[in-house]
């Protein structure tokens, strides 16, 4: 009889602890968390960002509606930062976080956000839809962005590309869409501060 009880304790407990450790199990995201870092002259430059798939659904048009603000990935924000201050469409943005955004078009070239605030597009939300104007009110910097169209990318994807090692090309690529911007890390400013140093 004690036998019984024993073996029917640890059959509960093995079973408690099962029951346990399959509800700590996580399934893998959706959407992967990743990202990318490139140093570029003297400024580190980091994105981070969720990568959802395309799964063969249309992207741009359908599920992200042209002429709306869109998060520029998934699950949360997605994060630029620089280590320095760069330049961007012209204007010298200072060493921190920022969220960026994209607004899609049908045609011609996106829109792409730099927000100043580092918030989610959702911050912006009023009555259901972006509110554009409190959006455009928090960018640090807003610019178009050469947009490409064809090809094939099934994973949200960003890459920084160092090219003369003076101006950075941001560039992210879904479904059939490519969208790049220029962000000049401004090393001849820096030599020349540098320079009258001495």
């Amino acid at each position: 009889m004690k036998n019984n009880k024993f073996y029917f304790l640890a059959c509960a407990f093995f079973l408690i602890g099962s029951f346990s450790a399959f509800a700590q199990l996580q399934t893998p995201s959706l959407s992967p968390a990743s990202s990318v870092s490139q140093v570029v002259g003297f400024t580190k430059i980091n994105i981070d960002y969720s990568s959802p798939g395309v799964k063969g659904r249309k992207i741009f048009g359908e599920i992200e509606k042209y002429g709306v603000t869109w998060r520029a990935g998934a699950n949360a924000q997605t994060i630029i930062e620089f280590s320095t201050p760069v330049s961007i469409g012209g204007k010298t943005i200072g060493a921190g976080r920022y969220s960026i955004f994209i607004t899609p078009l049908e045609s011609g070239d996106w829109t792409v956000h730099i927000n100043k605030k580092a918030e989610s597009v959702f911050a912006y939300m009023v009555d259901g839809k972006i509110d554009e104007a409190a959006v455009a009110k928090d960018d640090a910097v807003s610019l178009k962005g050469k947009t490409e169209r064809g090809g094939s990318t099934e994973r949200l994807t960003y890459t920084i590309s160092a090219g003369d090692n003076k101006t950075a090309m941001i560039s992210m690529a879904w479904e059939n869409i490519k969208v790049t911007f220029p962000v000049d890390t401004q090393v001849d400013q820096k030599l020349e501060q540098f320079k009258s140093q001495f």
